[in-house]
């Protein structure tokens, strides 16, 4: 493996993306939207890198609508942790105004906010706002050109047939300098890797748990590889993250009975939500995530080797995203996510590895270590004794043998 590579996989970072699903529909939206900043502050305590927050307005389980103002909340609670947005759906929103809460909540968490965007995913959400369907990805594409030069303070003139710009400028500058870090969501289509490659902005690969999304990993990254040289940039692998479903337990049959209940919860929800359903993000199957490898609801081991296949697949990635699901109750989900921060992680990255060579290394050389100090302490022993003899001797006591051992 090149050196490159061996460096960033040491360097792989864990995170959670959450849309998140709250269920069931019947719980209270107060206690749902305290129960996922409540889990930002575990993740932060326990020790994950990021948590990137979605943005819905429909369908009555993704209940976030605005991840900025969650974020602002959830930082104040925390202390490490990086927080995305996962992701704004930018044709909701005049690039102006979005560009201004990306500074504004870049200064309140102190250059621990990061900013995802994307078309926007569920398709309720673009028809009560009037969007067609095949215009999302144009407009997409044409703010993050906005947004990106507004953030550089640049002047910004432009009509277009659904937002104006006169003269439009931010009276603020980011703290983050030059720019807080900005990526761009990737399903299965190209469009999100050229955008990204145009703009030198990070990939967050949402649908890498479905087959479709896993078979274009390597090309769609590729392809922000080649719209980035044309532009002037260089695609840094460390902002590449993957997203895919993980559940840690003893044994795969204990993890599947800990999600089966809730797992069938969701999957009815999705069907009712999305045409397709699970299988769009790859999750019709908990016994097909296992199968295909991407994700894993089983053991360590399991999880050790669904991230080798990710990692060969990619080419390498800067972050792997657990996508958080609820399948579980509350008490066994934060076991999992220490399981994989605690024990998965370091098996992949190989941060405990010099634990494990220090232990054979002292266990094969026990015996001879051993006699060693044993010779070291009797040694000590008789250089006492043979210190004294003269002092007892000059007293008038009689000289009496060091005693052995």
């Amino acid at each position: 493996m090149p050196e490159t590579l061996s460096a960033a996989r040491e360097n792989l970072r864990s995170g959670v993306f959450m849309p998140p699903w709250s269920l069931p529909l019947s719980l209270s939206p107060t206690t749902a939207i305290r129960r996922e900043i409540d889990f930002v502050e575990f993740l932060d305590q326990v020790g994950y890198d990021e948590a990137w927050i979605g943005e819905h307005h429909s369908g009555g389980m993704e209940i976030i609508a605005s991840p900025e103002l969650f974020i602002a909340a959830a930082v104040e609670r925390t202390s490490r942790i990086r927080l995305g947005t996962g992701v704004i759906s930018l044709p909701y929103h005049n690039p102006l105004t979005t560009a201004d809460r990306i500074v504004q909540l870049d200064h309140q968490a102190r250059g621990r906010a990061m900013f995802g965007f994307g078309h926007g995913l569920l398709p309720a959400d673009a028809a009560m706002l009037g969007i067609p369907a095949d215009s999302q990805r144009g407009r997409m594409a044409d703010a993050v050109d906005v947004i990106v030069r507004l953030l550089a303070g640049e002047t910004v003139t432009r009509r277009t047939d659904w937002y104006t710009l006169d003269e439009a400028t931010l009276h603020l500058g980011p703290f983050t300098r030059p720019r807080p870090h900005l990526a761009v969501a990737s399903a299965i289509t190209p469009s999100a890797g050229r955008v990204a490659g145009r703009h030198g902005l990070g990939l967050l690969c949402v649908a890498a748990g479905s087959g479709p999304g896993y078979e274009v990993l390597d090309l769609n990254w590729r392809i922000a590889e080649e719209q980035a040289a044309e532009h002037g940039h260089v695609m840094d692998r460390s902002g590449l993250r993957l997203v895919a479903p993980f559940h840690i337990a003893e044994t795969r049959d204990q993890a599947l009975t800990e999600v089966q209940e809730g797992y069938e919860r969701w999957s009815r929800y999705m069907y009712d939500t999305l045409e397709g359903g699970p299988a769009l993000l790859g999750l019709d199957s908990l016994e097909r995530i296992n199968e295909e490898g991407h994700g894993a609801i089983g053991t360590v081991e399991d999880a050790v080797n669904a991230l080798h296949r990710y990692w060969n697949k990619s080419g390498g990635f800067g972050c792997i995203l657990n996508q958080q699901t609820h399948w579980a109750d509350d008490e066994t989900t934060r076991r999992s996510y220490r399981t994989f921060v605690d024990e998965v992680m370091p098996a992949f990255t190989g941060s405990s590895g010099p634990r494990h060579e220090s232990h054979v290394w002292t266990r094969n050389r026990r015996a001879d270590l051993s006699a060693r100090a044993r010779g070291a302490a009797n040694k000590a022993i008789q250089d006492h004794f043979a210190a004294a003899e003269p002092t007892r001797t000059n007293a008038g006591e009689p000289a009496t043998a060091s005693p052995a051992g």
